[in-house]
C-alpha cells in the first residue's frame, strides 16, 4: 500500500481466532451448528441477511425441485466420470455441474433475468390486478416473438401437459407471503402466451424456480448457482446409487459397441431444440 498500511480484505462471512469461529457475525459452534439448517444457511450466506421461516420454506422447496431429475446429461456425465476415475469424487461432481447450462439448470437464471428485465421500474408502478399483469405479459411475449427470442421457462420436453412443480411453488409462495412481481408476471405469461404463440405450453419447474428466487430478493447473478447447489445433492445421490447399482459401464459399452462409422459431413448450422429441466 502506498500509505504504508497493510492491505485489508473485508468479509462478513467466516473468520477464525484461536478459540472462536464466526460466520455471518454469529458464533459458528454456539449459534449456527445444530441451530440453522443448511438451506437457511445457504440463503443467509448469499443474501447476508437471515431469511424468515417462510422464505426458508420456499427456498428449500426450490432446492428440492431442482435436485434430481433422473438420467439427465448431468447425471450421466457424473456417473461416467466416476467410472473413469473412481478415485476422484470431486471430479465426477464437477463434471456433472459443468453441464448445467442453457438447456439444463441454466433456465432458472435465464427465466429470473428475463422476468426482471420485463418488469417496469418500481417508480413507474406495477400492475395492480390480474388484468394489468396479463397486459404486461402480452406485451412481453409479443416483444420476444418479434425479436425471435425463446421465453425461458415456457415449455418442457416431458411435462407437456403441465409441470407438477409449478403449481406447488406458486402455492407455497402465496402461503408464505413471498409471491412477488416475478411470479405474478410468470403466471400471467402462462395465461396469455397462447394468444400470441397460437399454442399452449406449460410453465416449467426450472422457470418458476427462477421467478421464486428472484422474488426472494436473491442476486440474479447467483440464480444458476442455487440450481447447481440443488443439483449437487442430486449428483451425490447419483454417485451413491452408482456405487450400489452400477449402470455407467453399461452406458459406456452401449455406445462403444453400437457406434458405426459414417462419412464425414459438413457442420450444420440449423436450429437446435432447447430442453428444460
Amino acid at each position: 500500500m502506498t500509505d504504508g498500511r497493510p492491505p485489508a480484505y473485508p468479509t462478513a462471512l467466516g473468520a477464525s481466532s484461536p478459540d472462536r469461529i464466526t460466520l455471518l457475525g454469529a458464533d459458528l459452534a454456539a449459534d449456527v451448528m445444530g441451530e440453522v439448517g443448511f438451506g437457511e444457511l445457504a440463503f443467509w450466506l448469499a443474501a447476508q441477511r437471515r431469511p424468515t421461516s417462510g422464505e426458508t420454506r420456499v427456498f428449500e422447496a426450490v432446492l428440492a425441485a431442482l435436485a434430481d431429475h433422473g438420467f439427465t446429461p448431468t447425471a450421466i456425465t457424473t456417473r461416467l466420470t466416476y467410472l473413469s476415475a473412481p478415485d476422484s469424487v470431486q471430479g465426477a461432481l464437477a463434471a456433472g455441474l459443468l453441464g448445467g447450462g442453457s438447456r439444463f439448470l441454466g433456465v432458472t437464471e435465464d427465466c429470473g433475468r428475463f422476468l426482471h428485465d420485463a418488469l417496469p421500474p418500481l417508480a413507474d408502478g406495477r400492475p395492480a390486478d390480474e388484468a394489468g399483469w396479463d397486459e404486461l405479459a402480452l406485451a412481453t411475449v409479443r416483444a420476444a416473438r418479434e425479436d425471435r427470442r425463446l421465453i425461458p421457462g415456457l415449455g418442457h420436453h416431458v411435462h407437456k401437459e403441465g409441470d407438477p412443480r409449478t403449481p406447488r411453488l406458486f402455492e407455497l409462495a402465496a402461503e408464505e407471503g413471498v409471491y412477488g412481481p416475478h411470479l405474478a408476471l410468470f403466471a400471467a405469461i402462462g395465461r396469455v402466451h397462447p394468444r400470441v404463440l397460437g399454442r399452449t405450453l406449460p410453465l416449467n419447474g426450472a422457470g418458476v424456480c427462477g421467478a421464486a428466487l428472484a422474488d426472494l430478493g436473491l442476486p440474479l447473478e447467483l440464480l444458476r448457482a442455487f440450481a447447481l447447489l440443488a443439483r449437487t445433492a442430486g449428483l451425490i445421490g447419483q454417485l451413491a446409487e452408482e456405487i450400489r447399482t452400477p449402470v455407467a459401464r453399461d452406458i459406456f459399452l452401449s455406445v462403444d459397441l453400437n457406434n458405426r462409422p459414417v462419412p464425414p459431413r459438413p457442420h450444420d448450422d440449423g436450429p437446435h431444440s432447447a430442453g428444460q429441466t
